[in-house]
């Protein structure tokens, strides 16, 4: 048997303390508790009996492990293998699902265990979206799908990061989001395997990344469920407070009984509502879940916030034109912080193209949005749509050329106006500095700088 990983064990050991610690990792020891579910939409006579997850009316603990490969009820979608713990999401929408036909994003679905539950729960006319990234779980998780049999589902094969455009669309959003895997030790011991704490936080990132990339899609008052199936505080308690403190968010207190054994928070003196299972207290694997409820006024800061950018980006805008000469017709363009210029007599072709190819580079990146501010770029130094006298000038000669090409600090006159100055050699343009009075900054592109020595 795989051994735990030494630091796995010493950080469990600090937020759970040596007591529960020592018992956690003698219950990873111990064989996997089977659980299923049964599909409402397909009512049958079971082959096997089995007690009733607590938490979750559907759900059946199984005495032994069958054969479930071998079994045709299985592949009728009568039922779905799920772990007892990830049926917690029931008791959550039981208590918290709107009571009419909403819009429902399970945004990490893969395998479907967690989909079909909530299928279950939706009224008819409700509609479920089941996205998965990545391309063969997304087949896995269609033909779970179209098994458990309700037409009211979209299966999707896209990042996170793809739905940003959708604001306010999802009234529920289910992120049961990828993680270092800890609750996986009991039943998949390659996963002892791959664990470390790299790994650990380049989970916490990711994690982050994917709720801020989602959280636009998400309605006023609508719920989001965080879940893990992890142990650690910095993939759970730790980023249930990032999301709470950039998002003005609150957890919502879900109803347990005493006797199914579920944890709250490992941090001190926290008063969010999370629920853990850890094998040994609870009759299941390890899970980690919080019921977060965004803001009604969220949505509304959040559009104040961007009508002022948008303002300060067409005030930005405004001065950019005037960094460009009237000699051919440009279109400014934003993309994201970045501002391009493209010749305006094949603006159609090129933004047609930026739709369907990874573009690198269209006409002359003019600018980046830097807070209020708004940088030049080297792409613009370097243009012949660069207007004369956009910006003021400094001539160096060849030895303070080659420092700002090796993008060293070279001195200017006292006499150069403040902010951005372009450098030139032989009155040819060759980068952006920005003057700040006592010094100034060289913007020449790093990947540019010259490395070798004379």
């Amino acid at each position: 048997m795989t051994p735990l990983p030494s630091d796995f064990i010493t950080a469990t050991e600090e937020y759970l303390g040596k007591a529960d610690a020592d018992a956690l990792f003698r219950h990873l020891d111990e064989e996997p508790v089977t659980s299923i579910r049964l599909n409402p939409f397909k009512p049958a006579d079971m082959p096997f009996n089995g007690k009733t997850v607590g938490w979750c009316p559907t759900g059946r603990y199984l005495e032994t492990r069958p054969a479930f490969t071998f079994d045709p009820l299985l592949h009728a979608g009568v039922y779905y293998v799920q772990e007892a713990a990830s049926m917690f999401l029931f008791q959550v929408l039981n208590q918290y699902l709107p009571n009419h036909d909403i819009r429902v994003l399970d945004l990490c679905a893969a395998p479907g265990g967690k989909s079909t539950l909530v299928r279950s729960m939706l009224s008819d006319d409700s509609l479920l979206v089941c996205n998965e990234p990545v391309r063969q779980r997304a087949m896995i998780l269609s033909e779970n799908i179209q098994k458990f049999g309700h037409p009211g589902v979209i299966v999707t094969n896209n990042y996170p990061a793809d739905f940003q455009c959708f604001d306010d669309l999802f009234d529920v959003i289910i992120a049961d989001v990828p993680c270092s895997g800890e609750g996986m030790f009991r039943k998949d011991h390659n996963a002892r395997d791959e664990w470390s704490i790299d790994n650990v936080n380049k989970c916490l990132q990711l994690q982050r990344s994917i709720i801020d990339d989602i959280w636009h899609c998400l309605r006023p008052g609508g719920l989001l469920v965080y879940s893990t199936c992890t142990f650690n505080i910095h993939e759970n308690e730790k980023n249930i407070e990032y999301i709470l403190h950039n998002h003005e968010a609150e957890t919502l207190e879900v109803n347990t009984m005493p006797e199914w054994g579920i944890s709250g928070s490992l941090l001190s003196g926290s008063d969010i509502h999370v629920y853990r299972f850890m094998p040994g207290r609870t009759k299941s694997e390890g899970l980690f879940m919080s019921a977060i409820r965004k803001p009604e006024r969220g949505r509304q800061r959040e559009r104040q916030h961007e009508r002022q950018r948008e303002r300060q980006i067409k005030s930005g805008l405004d001065r950019v034109r005037k960094w460009l000469n009237t000699d051919r017709a440009m279109t400014i363009t934003v993309e994201e912080n970045n501002i391009y210029a493209i010749p305006t007599n094949h603006a159609d072709v090129i933004n047609k193209m930026a739709k369907k190819l990874k573009i690198v580079l269209a006409g002359i990146h003019v600018g980046m949005i830097k807070g209020k501010d708004i940088q030049p770029q080297q792409s613009l130094a370097l243009s012949i749509a660069l207007a004369p006298d956009a910006f003021p000038r400094h001539e160096v000669d060849y030895d303070n050329a080659i420092r700002y090409l090796r993008r060293e600090t070279i001195s200017l006159p006292a006499d150069i106006p403040r902010g951005y100055v372009i450098i030139t050699y032989h009155s040819y343009p060759l980068g952006f500095v920005k003057n700040i009075g006592n010094r100034c900054n060289n913007l020449y592109p790093n990947e540019w700088r010259i490395r070798k020595q004379v």
